[in-house]
């Protein structure tokens, strides 16, 4: 620097260390010195204006807002996740600008086991005054010769090195290893450096040193490596601040918020570069006369680094000389008389204004810093002189940090905000006071949260090294992360074979041939046309819950009456007796409170289970599925067993079954009366199955040539004749034989919402056994059979969530698990649910080619009528699936229509369009 000093006192020196004449009075003085100090005194209300300029530029700048431009950069460090304790390896770390006019190389071992360390070797090289002001290649230069020289101490032969490269100045970065140099700070100026990514002038250099093998894998700021360096026994740090030379913060943010990003998902480290905030409203009232004279005489004068100036220990010391400067030439101190230390710029340091602020300092350390013999009232003032300018630092940046916590308090939605902050620089380590007021200060303006202050462990050197160690860790699991999800990412080939499969099953199935397709006629040969009218009962059973409706058709539209009645697993699991008495039981029950006890009216029964249909009114049950293990019904006519248990029941009653309609006929039923084109049939839930109309020519086992006939695909069962193995993995086999029916229903178990679950529990437990989830710890809540349900799945994969609300989804089961962990199962999860997607659509596209086909249509326009939990409530689901069938089935025209209760509805429906056949008939 040159010589500064404040405005006019040069004018008012007399000789070198001679007082002045005309000394100020005693009441003169003691204004003079008020007036001094008072500059220096912040009030409550100036730190809550700098909190929420501070916060408001924050937000503007992570929302890409440029015009007005920003006081803060907010930039990202492509840092996305915090150390867990499992990093481990030797890594090499260059430290340049964290601590002035010098560099440090440290190597580095992280053990792995939490508590477990090892002392970091390291050096420190000084960087000449010609090299921080020279060429930037010059700099580079030397930042590589300095890491061969300490590398040729170590025995690490040829060996490839990764190395963090700490390089604590303002930068835009790109990637975790790409970073744009701003501006220079702390002294520095290196030519052609400006504008230019830091890590290959880096690369470059070391090519150019050429003796060794160097991989730089993280460019990180000294403020990012005192965050990560925090000790994790203390648990996670997510905020990092350091008070050294300069002054800056950054903290863990949701990546959604972060406009130049672009991503949805996860956290990001973001580096605030408060130094250079300098808004003039905020930080314009409690700016001095010593601040302008030091910003205008230092390298970067202007309005640029305001901040860094009022707080940073390169700046605190030059503050206390010019306020001790200018009270001498006042006359207030030291009888008027100055020395070349009080009057040479940079002469007071950090360390100096510490010791002189300590009371037991006394006149004689004073004398010694000062060159000048103080008399005890001149140590006094000048420990207020010293005091006034580190706490107004300490409050300033308890301001900018109580801006921070209430931004993460606010985002993560808490009422109360729990964290860690990390602190790193000279100033904590040398300013006994400045932390105890940063807390005091910090606790005002931030009452919602409880921040526990940590010194970091060397965060230029650990915390670099662990911010390159987490990287490794995060690219290890990355890739066996990937290599698990790969048999769930399905390529068009596979999923073109597996239509042209089930196009061969389907044939099979028709013409009576061994097939894994059953291809059940239902002996629905008819959509409504709209014109059904009457009122009509409908039973539907097919999972936990049994429901008795009264629908009635009119003209004006279908009205529905329904009673949900539980079908408890020991009743599911018991006798047929038990289980059809049970229904009866309902059945009764439900039209004694509708008043048509005694009344007979046409009954259409959703059972949605494995039936071989004789008749509309006859089905024998091939096999249960679901859940439903009841004896002694597999082989029968489940309207015989109906009828059975109702002669057991004694009572009078009526039944008039007309017809037995399995829920999928009744969900493309219950579309078809509101859209003529439904031809097909699909349920996506906690099974899942397929119908559609087949021309009668076509069904070996019913007689007749003309006209259609709705088949029951039963597409369920698909792949049951091993067919299904070139897609199936290893967590399918381990799904499948813990099932209760183990080698059927194989295409069930791989899309409906009984399963998915299942499967993502057991590559959760998978990938725990691999060290990639769970810090590798094996977790007891995972080890329990359908404890993951699949409803977690549409939940954890909504767009409207925010990771930390899949965080808590996972932590209410009792997995303890990180922001990566829950990245990691949301990844889980997606896989699964697209296959499942992806399989299904396979499946439609088959179904509506088939159509196509049969008919001799070059272009065919169909609806499908779905219904099924899975379909309606994943988020992404029925996208994927419409997707699917839109590039498998080109030449066909697919809507798809969620069907209204179509499995009560849609019963009712068969049974009235039954009815009008046979009234037609009979005319």
């Amino acid at each position: 620097m040159d010589p500064i000093g404040p405005r006019g006192l040069q004018q008012r020196e007399g000789a070198l260390g001679c007082p002045q004449e005309g000394l100020p009075s005693p009441s003169e003085s003691s204004e003079l010195v008020q007036e001094c100090l008072q500059q220096f005194k912040v009030t409550e209300a100036q730190l809550r204006q700098i909190q929420a300029s501070l916060l408001g530029s924050m937000e503007q700048a992570l929302s890409g807002k440029a015009s007005p431009a920003p006081a803060v950069r907010m930039l990202p460090t492509y840092v996305g996740s915090i150390p867990h304790g499992t990093e481990q390896g030797d890594f090499l770390v260059l430290e340049l600008g964290a601590s002035g006019a010098s560099l440090r190389v440290l190597w580095v071992t992280l053990m792995g086991v939490e508590g477990h360390k090892t002392e970091p070797r390291s050096q420190e090289f000084v960087i000449p005054q010609e090299v921080m002001l020279g060429p930037g290649q010059q700099l580079f230069d030397f930042a590589a010769r300095c890491l061969s020289e300490f590398l040729d101490a170590l025995p690490v032969g040829k060996q490839g090195l990764q190395l963090g490269f700490s390089f604590s100045f303002p930068c835009h970065q790109t990637g975790l290893d790409k970073s744009t140099l701003i501006s220079w700070t702390k002294g520095f100026k290196c030519s052609g450096v400006e504008g230019q990514d830091v890590v290959q002038l880096l690369r470059d250099a070391i090519q150019r040193q050429g003796t060794y093998s160097i991989d730089v894998v993280a460019v990180v700021n000294d403020t990012v490596g005192t965050m990560m360096g925090c000790d994790l026994g203390v648990g996670p740090c997510e905020v990092g601040l350091v008070v050294d030379t300069g002054t800056n913060a950054c903290y863990m943010e949701e990546a959604r918020h972060v406009a130049v990003l672009g991503e949805d998902r996860g956290r990001v480290c973001i580096s605030v570069e408060w130094g250079s905030f300098s808004d003039d409203e905020a930080l314009g009232p409690v700016w001095t006369i010593f601040d302008r004279t030091l910003d205008q005489e230092s390298l970067n004068p202007g309005a640029q680094r305001w901040f860094e100036k009022m707080i940073g220990g390169l700046y605190l010391g030059e503050l206390v000389r010019l306020a001790l400067a200018d009270l001498a030439q006042r006359g207030v101190l030291f009888g008027g008389s100055t020395s070349p230390v009080l009057l040479s710029p940079g002469s007071i340091l950090l360390e100096h204004v510490a010791e002189m602020e300590n009371p037991s300092a006394g006149t004689a350390r004073v004398h010694a810093l000062l060159g000048l013999n103080p008399r005890t009232s001149d140590a006094e003032l000048v420990q207020q002189v010293c005091a006034a300018v580190s706490t107004r630092a300490a409050q300033l940046c308890a301001a900018a940090l109580a801006a921070i916590l209430s931004r993460l308090q606010h985002i993560r939605e808490q009422q109360k905000l729990q964290i860690a902050v990390a602190t790193g620089g000279r100033v904590f380590e040398q300013h006994p006071r400045f932390l105890a007021i940063l807390q005091e200060t910090v606790m005002l303006l931030a009452p919602e949260c409880d921040v526990s202050f940590i010194p970091s462990v060397d965060g230029g050197g650990q915390g670099v090294a662990m911010v390159t160690a987490v990287a490794a860790r995060l690219a290890a699991h990355r890739r066996l992360l990937e290599e698990t999800l790969a048999p769930f990412w399905l390529t068009r080939e596979q999923l073109v074979a597996l239509q042209r499969q089930m196009r061969e099953a389907m044939a099979k199935g028709l013409q009576g041939k061994p097939s894994s397709l059953r291809m059940l006629p239902t002996y629905v040969r008819a959509i409504p046309d709209g014109s059904e009218r009457g009122d009509f009962l409908a039973l539907d059973l097919g999972g936990t819950n049994f429901r008795v409706l009264l629908v009635r058709l009119a003209s004006g539209g279908v009205q529905i009456t329904n009673q949900i009645y539980s079908i408890p697993e020991y009743v599911a699991q018991g006798s047929g007796e038990q289980l059809f008495d049970h229904i009866v039981d309902c059945i009764v029950d439900f039209q004694q409170k509708q008043g048509l006890s005694g009344h007979s009216l046409p009954l259409g029964f959703t059972f949605s289970f494995p039936c071989r249909q004789l008749g509309l009114d006859q089905g024998i049950l091939l096999n249960w599925t679901k859940g439903f293990s009841a004896s002694d019904c597999e082989g029968q006519d489940v309207v015989y067993l109906l009828r059975e248990a109702i002669k057991r029941r004694q009572v009078r009653m009526k039944l008039n079954v007309v017809a037995i309609v399995n829920d999928t006929v009744g969900t493309m039923m219950s579309c078809g009366y509101e859209n003529p084109h439904c031809e097909v049939g699909l349920i996506v839930g906690t099974g899942t199955n397929a119908c559609y109309m087949e021309e009668l020519r076509n069904v070996a086992s019913v007689p007749g040539d003309s006209g259609h006939m709705c088949i029951n695909m039963e597409w369920g069962a698909f792949g049951d004749d091993g067919s299904l193995g070139m897609l199936s993995t290893y967590f399918d086999e381990r799904v499948d034989q813990a099932s209760i029916n183990p080698g059927r229903q194989r295409f069930e178990k791989m899309i409906s919402g009984m399963y998915l679950g299942e499967i993502v529990r057991h590559i959760l437990l998978h990938l725990t056994s691999r060290g990639v989830l769970f810090r590798g710890q094996q977790i007891q809540c995972l080890q329990t059979r359908d404890i993951f349900k699949t409803k977690f799945l549409s939940q954890i994969e909504s767009d409207s969530l925010a990771l930390r609300q899949v965080r808590a989804i996972l932590e209410d089961l009792g997995l303890p698990l990180t922001s990566d962990d829950a990245l990691m199962v949301l990844e889980v999860c997606q896989a699964v649910s697209r296959r499942a997607a992806q399989l299904c659509g396979a499946g439609v596209a088959a179904v509506v080619e088939k159509i196509r086909e049969n008919r001799g249509l070059e272009k065919l326009t169909v609806s499908v009528g779905v219904d099924g939990t899975l379909y309606k409530l994943h988020p992404h689901f029925s996208r994927l699936v419409e997707e699917t069938v839109q590039e498998l089935a080109p030449c066909c025209e697919v809507t798809f229509l969620q069907s209204k209760d179509g499995s009560g509805k849609g019963a009712a429906l068969v049974t009235a369009v039954a009815c009008r056949l046979a009234q037609m008939t009979r005319v």
